[in-house]
């Protein structure tokens, strides 16, 4: 397979990094950022040229736009964009949390999806070509109690993600992804023991990039279960 340029957010930690490592096995260039300044500097150090990591946070719509600014006028411009930065709140009924939390989780996980796609997307088009990949969840598509603001904002990347692809024009294509459920940090922060039953990151990414690596235009608009 022909190299691509895969993008991708929260590729510091758990299926980010481990997905990090695969597409640069498969030797695709990968283009990365994470809000941690030392995960990202230890990634520029494994990975040089011409693969590229920066620190920023998605929520913030300056350093996306500055971070896509440099980014294409290095010439990189996706042609598989993975939003994949997201956060999980605190296990609790959703009376009890608090505003500030609430804002956070809407602001990565949905107005962070929009600001990247919001600032590379018009590039893409540009070039005619490329596959945006909305990292959606199992609950995005039901729901549990006590993580009703992670269940609204996977929710609505679903349905970003189906409108969004209306919007696209031939030759792109726009998708939710339901990853499965892998053993990271955050759904330890849920199910605590209960999560070592499902597989490590890295045993995850091992099917998953080669499924991500074979989506189409002709997906355009689907909700995907990585398989």
């Amino acid at each position: 397979m022909a190299n691509r340029t895969v993008l991708m957010t929260g590729a510091t930690r758990g299926c980010g990094r481990s997905m990090v490592d695969r597409f640069i096995e498969a030797g695709h260039t990968v283009v990365g950022c994470g809000r941690s300044t030392e995960s990202v500097q230890k990634l520029a150090a494994r990975y040089g040229a011409p693969h590229r990591f920066d620190a920023l946070d998605v929520a913030d719509d300056r350093q996306v736009a500055a971070w896509a600014k440099s980014v294409l006028s290095d010439g990189l411009v996706p042609d598989l964009l993975l939003n994949n930065a997201a956060i999980m709140n605190r296990t609790a009924p959703l009376w009890e949390i608090a505003a500030d939390e609430m804002q956070q989780i809407v602001d990565i996980n949905l107005v962070g999806t929009v600001n990247v796609i919001r600032h590379f997307v018009p590039a893409m088009i540009k070039q005619g070509q490329g596959i945006i990949v909305n990292f959606s969840s199992g609950w995005g598509r039901t729901t549990a109690p006590d993580v009703a603001p992670y269940c609204a904002t996977k929710f609505a990347i679903e349905g970003l993600s189906q409108a969004l692809a209306q919007e696209l024009p031939s030759g792109l294509a726009a998708v939710a992804l339901n990853p499965g459920i892998i053993n990271t940090e955050m759904l330890q922060s849920c199910w605590a023991d209960g999560a070592n039953h499902y597989p490590t990151p890295d045993r995850w990414s091992r099917s998953s990039v080669p499924f991500l690596l074979k989506i189409t235009p002709e997906d355009n608009g689907r909700s995907l279960n990585v398989s």
